[in-house]
């Protein structure tokens, strides 16, 4: 029966009968909210989570979309209470019917619902529903074009290869790490390398629910919030391992929203495609670490000299705890700061039972007697800068982690190291020098030191590879090689004598002239006016075709002076030549790459320079010798006097600007230089003073321990060789991956040259 009929039947009129009605069920006095009712609470509620996301993320919302927010917020407040009002006088008795053209519902609020009203009256049902979904539609416009535009240019492909970027590590000649002192990162390691303590230790301090979230802890947001609030100041931060990789390796560091945007979905899109340890091992190998370390493989070198898997628990909390500030608690300068930060670390390990308590006590006492240091071989700095070049070419078509062995040999690299500071600390000041180089090498040309000036931290110039300078009578090697290739003699006779070419009139050391004299005394003694009227007689083209047959490839004016070490060399190159005499091929080209192998390939090839000797010079070798022996012996190189057959030449170029010695025994060949950088004159240095007596020093010290082992001797085992650039010059085809090219018919092919 329905409720009027009961009223009439009472004798009472039902109220308000005649009053029309939103159609809704009465539950416990309430009308049941209508859906238009939820679609704006729902919206309100959206808005003001916008705004406390916001904060949370230290986004800063604009002022219009708070201001709007809060708009509807009120007009949804004003909205209910005129709502519940409405029904609330219909549940009371009303002493007269209410006219029927009385609008219980605010304007505009409630048409739209009233299934008695008439055309005219309000909107239909259907509109409304239209309208509704007319909004959705632009919301998720919306939001699809703000999404569209933060991710259109993110690195998608780059982030999914991430972990397979080429790392090029540089190894010495006996397969320890050539740590420079520069940027370091170390072979990539897998998520099986990391110790369990040290994988414990990194999560305790950065990400406790990393297991646990999806890429974003919003758990860990309101944490870091709440404490954030309850000191006054930022002291935790909320962000995951995954959102710090995105951070480190994809995306800039600006707080702005599009950056906030691309974080989240790409933080959700990371732990779905490579899964949580993928992520962590990424991480791992990407934090910095202070003192130039990237990634902990590389700390755990820079710091305790140890490879990754054999950190203890004490020296994985310490890397744990320097995560958030590794300049400030570098151990090897603030090992006070370093340490409190890992008892902090160890204090949470121990609370999320990943240690025990004695475990935990065994670590503190550890930091007493820890003492972080570099390792050993963090020398060769100018050599790795040298070989860095050609080791990322060569590593350029290979994935992953790339070894490169190098030539360097560290005992002969400490040793250079050792006696050119020594030379410029006891003689520099005295003798007007700021700086020297040496370069050391076999008599094959694979470089085994190398100092390119006096202190690396403070320039890194290479003065031995890239410094062009005048070699002055080092140069005559070149005229004495090129007489002797014309027909003459070390002991045929030359007139040391005034000679004037076009007004140019060369004059002796010391002055004077000593006349008639062989050509090997001539060489001995460095007479600058025999040699120039050698250099005549053969001719200068003869001369300069020489140089370049035993590997100067610098530019050399064909003028008189040139006799004399007026062009400009360098002195890799110029050690070269002088170890092609040694040799008796020519070119030796100085090399220092050994072989190169990457992770996951078949084998390794071996590296050797980029011009292999093709001349034999055997003919001249024994005069040659001989009359680099008689410099060291009798002439002006008698400061270079060793216990062992050596031979040399000294070079000094106009007004003391440069000073040189080159020479080799058996096992090694040294070019030693001293100058200023800025061009300025020395006090009366000559090459056979302190540049022979580094040689000297050099020499004696490097051959105490007997000849030094050729770099490369033990490496590969049988690996074929394969020069990349020879084979990269004589084949279109050529794949630097598997060293193999193209023959017009057949399968691939090694190249061999």
């Amino acid at each position: 029966m329905a409720e009027s009929d009961v009223a009439k039947e009472s004798g009472e009129e039902a109220p308000g009968a005649d009053v029309p009605r939103p159609d809704r069920r009465l539950r416990s006095g309430r009308a049941e909210p209508s859906a238009f009712t939820k679609t704006k609470k729902a919206l309100a509620e959206l808005g003001r989570a916008v705004v406390r996301l916001g904060r949370a993320l230290r986004v800063e919302v604009p002022a219009a979309t708070r201001q709007a927010i809060g708009k509807s917020g009120a007009r949804g407040v004003a909205f209910r209470k005129r709502q519940k009002k409405a029904l609330s006088s219909e549940a009371k008795p009303a002493a007269a019917p209410a006219a029927p053209s009385v609008q219980m519902w605010p304007r505009g609020a409630g048409r739209g619902l009233d299934p008695v009203a008439g055309p005219g009256r309000g909107v239909t049902r259907s509109v409304l529903v239209r309208r509704f979904l007319v909004g959705i539609a632009a919301i998720l416009v919306f939001f699809t074009t703000v999404f569209a535009w933060a991710l259109y240019d993110v690195p998608w492909g780059e982030i999914a290869d991430g972990s397979r970027k080429p790392v090029v590590v540089l190894e010495t000649a006996d397969g320890k790490p050539l740590v420079s002192q520069g940027p370091l990162q170390g072979p990539y390691a897998a998520r099986e390398d990391f110790p369990t303590h040290l994988i414990d230790a990194v999560l305790a301090r950065e990400d406790r629910r990393f297991y646990a979230h999806a890429g974003i802890d919003f758990r860990g947001i309101a944490r870091a919030i709440y404490r954030n609030l309850g000191a006054g100041e930022v002291i935790e931060g909320g962000s995951t391992i995954t959102q710090q990789l995105i951070k480190i390796l994809y995306l800039e560091r600006e707080r702005t929203w599009k950056r906030k945007i691309q974080e989240a979905v790409i933080a959700f899109w990371l732990e779905r495609k490579l899964g949580k340890d993928e992520i962590l091992a990424r991480y791992l190998n990407n934090i910095y670490l202070g003192a130039g370390a990237t990634g902990v493989p590389a700390a755990a070198r820079i710091y305790f000299d140890k490879d990754v898997h054999e950190l203890n628990v004490g020296e994985a909390a310490i890397l744990a705890g320097i995560i958030r500030a590794p300049s400030q608690l570098n151990p090897l300068t603030n090992p006070e700061g370093a340490r409190q930060q890992a008892e902090q670390v160890l204090a949470a390990m121990r609370a999320g039972g990943k240690i025990t308590p004695e475990q935990a006590e065994a670590a503190r006492a550890e930091f007493a007697s820890l003492r972080p240091s570099t390792p050993a071989i963090r020398s060769g700095s100018w050599f790795a800068d040298w070989v860095m070049q050609d080791a990322r070419e060569l590593a350029g078509p290979y994935r992953g982690t790339i070894k490169v062995r190098t030539t360097m040999v560290p005992r002969l690299q400490r040793i250079a190291e050792k006696v050119v500071a020594e030379a410029l600390e006891r003689e520099g000041e005295k003798a007007g020098v700021s700086q020297a180089a040496l370069v050391a090498m076999t008599p094959e040309g694979a470089v085994v030191a190398m100092v390119g000036g006096r202190d690396y931290s403070k320039s890194t110039f290479n003065r031995a590879a890239s410094a062009m300078r005048q070699p002055g009578s080092a140069f005559k090697l070149f005229v004495y090689y090129a007489a002797l290739k014309a027909g003459l003699t070390p002991f045929d006779p030359i007139d040391d004598a005034p000679v004037e070419i076009n007004g140019w009139s060369p004059e002796n050391f010391g002055g004077g002239y000593s006349g008639p004299v062989s050509i090997a005394e001539a060489f001995a003694r460095s007479l600058n006016a025999a040699t120039v009227a050698l250099e005549m007689e053969v001719g200068i083209d003869r001369v300069v075709a020489a140089a370049r047959e035993l590997g100067i490839d610098a530019k050399l004016v064909d003028t008189p002076s040139l006799a004399l070490g007026s062009s400009e060399v360098n002195l890799l190159d110029l050690t070269g030549a002088y170890a092609s005499v040694r040799a008796g091929r020519a070119p030796i080209e100085p090399w220092g790459i050994v072989f190169v192998h990457a992770d996951g390939q078949p084998r390794a090839f071996r590296v050797g320079p980029s011009k292999q000797p093709t001349i034999d010079i055997g003919e001249y070798r024994p005069d040659l010798v001989g009359m680099l022996r008689l410099v060291v012996e009798r002439g002006t190189g008698r400061e270079a006097r060793i216990d062992v057959p050596a031979a040399g030449k000294t070079g000094t170029s106009q007004n003391h600007r440069d000073a040189w010695f080159v020479g080799f025994t058996e096992p090694l060949v040294v070019g030693v230089w001293v100058g200023n950088d800025d061009d300025t004159p020395m006090k009366g240095v000559t090459g056979g003073k302190l540049p022979a007596r580094i040689w000297r020093n050099f020499m004696t010290a490097a051959l105490a321990e007997g000849d030094p082992e050729e770099p490369g001797a033990r490496v590969a085992g049988s690996a074929p060789a394969c020069n990349f650039r020879a084979c990269a010059r004589a084949y279109r085809s050529f794949r630097p991956d598997d060293c193999t090219f193209q023959p017009y018919d057949g399968p691939r092919r090694l190249c061999e040259k």
